[in-house]
């Protein structure tokens, strides 16, 4: 691991598109762990783009032209469509890099599991970047939790929504279910997962799915999932990119109060911005964003807990240098895989 595995770790960024530029890219320059060694892009105008902004990475035009560098390379980072995940993952720990891969992680569950075990068995590490787990808005309610200050929860309500009709302009707008594809995938992957790290296990699920977008061909454009933990907590979840009016992102109720949060998580857009992440207005919520808790006609503003996406390389760092955990289990992936999955066979 770079000189004597005391660091720093040697990256491959594969794919230049929101995921690579806006979130992996940017947390990892500024990790002094890491060192951004590698590029992969073949579009000129996004290789041209990262060659500027990354003056000391070397871009390359192909997955192939990267895995020639392997020996000077410890870590490979997948920002590419999930049909491309299964193919690459193995390449790269076959070559004996360990693999951070994007959500959606695989394009079924079978091909996770199949993942986790070429892993083990190559003393690989592979971990999937589940970075909403520390989104602002998921935080704060996880310290409400923990806290107790709703009393015993009964439901969880989530939303991912917004108005994009026009689509996303990239892989999403026409990849098929089959490709990993559709809001179920993107985003039920985010969503079904903070849902189990908050409730736990599930037990039962339900979903639809509708196809509104422009190319009928695609997956879904809108779904919606409910949950049956074994805890016994309901969560019901939406997802929709084309919602004129988007719902509140939080809406939980216990037996002494309920929780309410409307808007997004702002890292996101402040990276793409170009915000560092050392900077000390990141992350930080401002006040008149903050969720509400109480019942109705007593609730209080809840101060938001400071949003953390650089803690997934940081926890990485410890998992490939010290011997610490991964920062997400691989095979909670392939759980919430499991349940799309079962939301697929019945919508």
């Amino acid at each position: 691991m770079g000189s004597a595995g005391k660091g720093p770790i040697r990256t491959a960024v594969v794919g230049f598109g929101i995921s690579g530029r806006v979130f992996h890219a940017p947390l990892i320059e500024a990790d002094p762990s890491y060192s951004l060694d590698v590029i992969v892009t073949a579009d000129p105008e996004r290789a041209a783009a990262a060659a500027a902004r990354y003056p000391h990475a070397r871009v390359v035009p192909t997955a192939e032209a990267m895995f020639a560098l392997a020996a000077d390379l410890d870590l490979v980072v997948l920002g590419t469509p999930p049909a491309t995940h299964f193919g690459m993952a193995s390449t790269a720990i076959a070559h004996k890099l360990h693999v951070v891969v994007d959500k959606p992680f695989v394009t079924t569950s079978a091909q996770g599991q199949e993942l986790l075990a070429l892993a083990s068995e190559t003393g690989m590490q592979l971990t999937v970047f589940q970075n909403r787990r520390w989104d602002s808005d998921f935080l704060t309610l996880r310290k409400l939790l923990h806290e107790g200050a709703l009393g015993e929860v009964r439901t969880f309500e989530s939303r991912f929504e917004w108005w994009r009709p026009e689509g996303f302009g990239n892989w999403r707008d026409s990849a098929t279910t089959a490709e990993g594809g559709g809001i179920l995938h993107d985003l039920g992957a985010h969503l079904i997962d903070q849902a189990v790290q908050l409730f736990g296990p599930v037990a039962r699920s339900y979903g639809e799915t509708a196809r509104q977008g422009l190319n009928p061909d695609a997956a879904d454009t809108e779904a919606f999932v409910s949950l049956l933990h074994d805890s016994g907590v309901r969560s019901r979840l939406w997802m929709n990119g084309m919602a004129a009016q988007a719902g509140p992102r939080f809406h939980v109720l216990g037996s002494h109060a309920g929780y309410t949060k409307w808007g997004l998580d702002g890292q996101e857009p402040a990276l793409d911005a170009g915000l560092p992440p050392s900077d000390p207005a990141y992350g930080v919520e401002s006040q008149e964003s903050w969720g509400l808790l109480g019942v109705d006609g007593a609730t209080r503003a809840v101060p938001a807990e400071r949003g953390a996406y650089p803690q997934f390389y940081r926890l990485l760092a410890g998992a490939l240098l010290h011997g610490g955990p991964v920062p997400v289990d691989p095979a909670d992936a392939v759980a919430v895989l499991k349940v799309i999955e079962e939301v697929h066979v019945l919508a």
